[in-house]
Order: structure tokens, then C-alpha cells, then sequence
């Protein structure tokens, strides 16, 4: 047992040697020092948040009738349907309506031989005023026929949200038998710290994407909404988004980066950086081989992944960007801090 020791220590002893009379080699070998250069770069500052797609509420629209009715046929018969402007909804029977285009009728046959046409004019704005569509009034006219029904058109493009009629219904006037909402434009309404208001007021430009598309949306209108959550300690931002093809729903989450004007600045990655009882310091490259000298640096955040230099570098100073926690403590030890 003690012959097996022997050899044990005896096969290590040159390792341990080699250590010891090159310590700098040995270190070498166990991390390749990674150098990154101080850059002269044009860009911005950048902040994120996130929201949702909401409904602008300037395209919701209401079908309500302005009589009242009994429903003959439905066209646009579910929820979520997309329907574009002038497609029919709805056909009904309406005894108000229908005695109106009586009238207009009677009024057109007696008045056709006459000068005086105020009667007709009267009676045809009753139809218009009941919001009878202007294809119905001219086909009246033309056939010389009263029809029973009439229909209800879509007034804007959009998808039917709500729906409150089903065949055979039943309806009052000023009833809402429809909601249609038009998603061309919508919202998107981001969370902000009560800390970033004096930060948007210098933010000029607007980032969103979603998970669902990759395409990215650019806003510049927005609104502050003067009431503070006080359970979140957030505002709530609106930015206002083209959606020509669709994209976006409500609810769809949004991730908002907000930036200010382009400026030149100094940079580094921030994992080039390292901080110590709230001073900043990088490890600069020396003047030999394998040598790095801490030094002091002053920075401000760009964003999340860079610092602007504010003091302490030039561009195109060469610094670690690898491993400072091994620089780090290679420096306590030697007492260069």
C-alpha cells in the first residue's frame, strides 16, 4: 500500500511543477480572452413594452333600423363573418316602410303631369330618413311595384362582431340587430411606468411586432391616457396601427419599442462592461502581449444589450469582452483596483 502512495505522488509531482513554473501558460489554456473594439456608432435609444390589440372605437358600427320590423331572410348569419360595404344583411318586412313607399309611389303618379313637386320631394324623404336604401327608391320608381320587404345593407367593410336577430324575429325601432367592426386601423395600448413619461416625450417613433406575423408596424400617433392604474403604478399609451391586410385582432399581444432621434455615440456591448460598488470598469488591452489593465469608465444605458461611453475610451480602443469575472478577480488579486 505505501509502494502504490510512493508512486502516486511521485506521477503528479511533475504537473504540479509545471503549474507552478508557468502559471500564465496554464491560465492561457483554460479561456481564450475575447477583445471587442470601442465603436463610433449612429443610432438611438430604445425601450421596450408590451399591450394589446385593441378595437378603434371610431369603426364600430351599429345597424339599428329606424322602424320597426319582422326579419323575412338573413344573409349575414354568423358571428365573425366579414362582410364588405353595400352587401346585403338582412331582408324584412316592415309595415311602416311599406306604407311609406306607398306613398311615394301615389305620389309619383300623381305629381309626374304636375309642376309642383313638393309632394313627391316630402314623401321620398320620409323613405330616405327611415334609411331605405337609394337602389330601393329607384326600383320602386321603375317597376311602378310596392315590394313587401326590404334590405338592410352593410354600410362599411368590416366583421359582424354581435348578431341579435335569428329568421322569423321580431324587432322595435332604433333596435341594434347588428355590430360591425371595421379592423383597417386598430390600437395597440402599451403599459408605461409613470417613470417613462418624461421619456416619451422625446421618443419620435414606434416599433410593434406579434408573435402571429413578422412583419413589423410603425406608429407615430399616440395618446397618453390621463389615468394612472394605481394597483399597476402604469398609464396606458395608444398608438394607432394601419392594418390593411387583417393581421392583427383584439388581443393579440404586442411588444412596443420605443426609440428618440438618431445620434452618434460611443458604444461597447454591455457584456464588455463590468460594475463594481456602482463604479464601471473595463479591462483595456496593454501594451504587451496578454496584459489587460483595469481602467474606470463612465457610461449611460442605449439599451438592453449596449452602453454609450460617456468617459475614459476612444473609439477603436481594444477591451475585453469575455470572461471579466475571471479579469475581475485576477485584479483584486494583484491589487489593481
Amino acid at each position: 500500500m505505501r509502494l502504490i502512495n510512493k508512486l502516486l505522488v511521485i506521477s503528479f509531482l511533475p504537473l504540479v511543477l509545471l503549474a507552478e513554473a508557468s502559471p500564465k501558460h496554464t491560465v492561457e489554456q483554460l479561456f481564450s480572452v475575447q477583445t471587442v473594439k470601442v465603436k463610433q456608432e449612429y443610432t438611438n435609444h430604445e425601450r421596450k413594452n408590451f399591450g394589446f390589440v385593441k378595437v378603434d372605437d371610431a369603426r364600430v358600427h351599429h345597424v339599428a333600423p329606424r322602424f320597426g320590423g319582422y326579419v323575412e331572410k338573413i344573409y349575414a348569419d354568423k358571428i365573425y363573418k366579414y362582410v364588405q360595404k353595400g352587401t346585403p344583411l338582412v331582408t324584412v318586412y316592415s309595415p311602416e316602410v311599406y306604407k311609406a313607399k306607398e306613398d311615394y309611389l301615389n305620389s309619383y303618379n300623381y305629381t309626374k303631369n304636375r309642376k309642383n313637386k313638393g309632394m313627391l320631394e316630402s314623401a321620398k324623404l320620409k323613405l330616405e330618413l327611415l334609411g331605405v336604401n337609394q337602389k330601393e327608391i329607384n326600383e320602386l320608381i321603375k317597376t311602378k311595384k310596392v315590394s313587401f320587404n326590404t334590405t338592410i345593407y352593410a354600410h362599411t367593410n368590416g366583421y359582424i362582431f354581435k348578431k341579435t336577430i335569428s329568421h322569423g324575429s321580431a324587432f322595435n325601432a332604433k333596435a341594434q340587430l347588428y355590430e360591425l367592426v371595421n379592423l383597417d386601423e386598430v390600437w395597440v395600448e402599451a403599459k408605461i411606468y409613470e417613470d417613462d413619461i418624461a421619456w416619451l416625450k422625446k421618443a419620435n417613433s414606434f416599433d410593434i411586432t406579434f408573435k402571429s406575423t413578422s412583419t413589423t408596424y410603425s406608429a407615430s400617433s399616440t395618446l397618453l391616457y390621463p389615468n394612472l392604474d394605481p394597483k399597476e403604478a402604469t398609464l396606458t399609451l395608444r398608438l394607432r396601427l394601419k392594418n390593411a391586410n387583417n393581421e392583427l385582432f383584439p388581443g393579440m399581444y404586442a411588444s412596443v419599442v420605443s426609440k428618440d432621434a438618431m445620434q452618434e455615440y460611443l458604444t461597447l456591448p454591455s457584456n464588455a462592461v463590468i460594475r463594481k460598488d456602482g463604479k464601471f470598469y473595463v479591462f483595456i488591452v496593454g501594451e504587451y502581449e496578454g496584459e489587460y489593465d483595469p481602467l474606470q469608465i463612465s457610461v449611460k444605458i442605449l439599451n438592453p444589450h449596449t452602453y454609450i461611453i460617456t468617459s475614459g475610451l476612444n473609439a477603436g480602443d481594444e477591451v475585453v469582452s469575455n470572461a471579466l469575472f475571471m479579469m475581475d478577480s485576477d485584479a483584486q488579486i494583484n491589487g489593481l483596483y
